[in-house]
């Protein structure tokens, strides 16, 4: 099993417990989906991934449906993807993805975390090359081969073709999002969920002390309802 693997065992039952954390977020993800590609998920493949997510939460179907309405009127503010870099305590890198209707807030907010728990927020490009950036795609396993599957999806960008126990985890670099997506569907194949997410490349072990400080920090970040994803370095 490779790095992907490790990385989704570690985090798989530790963050984005909260249901209603997992709504908000959505909810931020498809007024961006809308606002980028239009309000009709078969023509927007953003917003249809977004509604593949939202089911995997179980979000309500009309949830889900005053969501891409709110989002389709021109009044509605928009929200920006922001991403912060900097280092928690003891060496530990930590990647901040945003999304934002008011960066001077979400700025003051993300800076004080760092602030508050003895970490440091630093520039742009600091920290993000120590991160592999992936996309990710989960199939049902039911009548599929992983390593046959894997092979024919060398060519659309498949890197990693893992299975566990909610299916099929196919992962690949953020830029075989689309080549993915299209083959996957193509395929007839049922997309039960998809995402992005930010790999360390080389991670750093604490002990239980240390760990506890930055967890105090990671904990901070991820409350807050501007963030939408926080990755770091540090070996769970």
């Amino acid at each position: 099993m490779g790095r992907a693997f490790e990385f989704r065992k570690a985090r798989k039952m530790k963050r984005w417990s909260a249901m209603s954390k997992a709504f908000t977020r959505i909810g931020k993800d498809i007024v961006m989906a809308v606002k980028e590609g239009g309000p009709d998920p078969d023509s927007n493949s953003r917003l249809r991934a977004v509604i593949q997510n939202a089911k995997s939460v179980n979000m309500p179907k009309d949830n889900v449906e005053r969501a891409i309405k709110r989002a389709s009127d021109k009044s509605l503010g928009d929200y920006k993807e922001v991403l912060f870099e900097g280092y928690a305590p003891h060496g530990i890198a930590v990647l901040v993805e945003t999304a934002t209707d008011n960066n001077t807030r979400t700025v003051a907010n993300v800076r004080s975390y760092f602030n508050k728990c003895n970490g440091n927020l630093g520039t742009s490009g600091s920290v993000e090359f120590m991160f592999d950036h992936t996309c990710n795609f989960r199939i049902p396993a039911d009548g599929i081969d992983p390593e046959e599957l894997e092979l024919e999806l060398i060519d659309f960008g498949a890197e990693e073709v893992f299975v566990d126990d909610d299916g099929i985890l196919i992962y690949g670099p953020f830029e075989s999002f689309g080549a993915l997506q299209k083959e996957l569907e193509n395929r007839e194949l049922e997309i039960l969920s998809s995402g992005f997410e930010r790999i360390p490349q080389v991670t750093k072990a604490l002990n239980e002390e240390e760990a506890a400080d930055v967890e105090k920090l990671l904990e901070k970040l991820e409350e807050d309802d501007d963030v939408q994803n926080v990755y770091h370095s540090m070996e769970e």
